[in-house]
């Protein structure tokens, strides 16, 4: 669908993300930051906080890939205020899931493309909403049990089993999956390092 002008480095492990950019035809190659998350203190604007992380992941690699252009993201789960992160076992994963049942909660994520000429960078976060079915604790230790939630934000995978959990939401869907395509190719293609393939 499209074709990559300028080398192009997803700085992310996700198999989520790389699945998304490939579906696009896209040409790119990963080299996932290791830079730590930033604390999130109360009180800061969650959209702020992801970009920032989003940031810190781009410039890292963009250090080891001076020649490329860099895409890194950062997605997190916001329920009243708070942050939920990727929880640390199968009892803050149910913990996370029953707070998230028959209520509505945003996804967030951040995105930095810096860019190799003058180290430019454009950043941006883009919001969804979404709401979960009221299960009880049955159907969500049994999701649970599967392994699923322990390597996501807010312990679901939307494009997995947990997306029978998922009611319905409002926004961009491959936000909640990871990376807000529209907006990446969109920003991608202003600044020419994609093009649509010809027919």
């Amino acid at each position: 669908m499209f074709r990559t002008l300028t080398p192009l480095v997803l700085a992310s492990g996700s198999p989520r993300r790389r699945e998304l950019l490939a579906a696009l035809g896209l040409t790119f190659s990963v080299h996932p930051a290791v830079t730590p998350e930033p604390v999130f203190a109360p009180g800061t604007d969650p959209e702020v906080y992801a970009v920032i992380a989003a940031k810190a992941k781009a410039r890292e690699v963009a250090t080891l890939q001076p020649e490329a252009v860099v895409l890194a993201a950062d997605t997190i789960v916001v329920l009243e205020g708070d942050v939920l992160g990727k929880p640390v076992d199968s009892l803050e994963a149910l913990a996370m899931l029953e707070r998230l049942a028959g209520r509505e909660h945003v996804v967030i994520t951040g995105c930095c493309l810096r860019y190799p000429k003058n180290d430019e960078e454009q950043s941006f976060a883009v919001r969804t909403t979404v709401w979960m079915q009221n299960f009880g604790p049955e159907v969500l230790a049994a999701y649970v049990a599967t392994g699923e939630p322990m390597d996501k934000a807010g312990a679901y995978g939307i494009q997995e089993r947990a997306a029978c959990l998922v009611e319905r939401i409002q926004g961009s869907y491959t936000n909640v999956v990871g990376l807000p395509l529209a907006e990446v190719v969109e920003v991608l293609s202003r600044y020419g390092v994609i093009i649509p393939r010809k027919p």
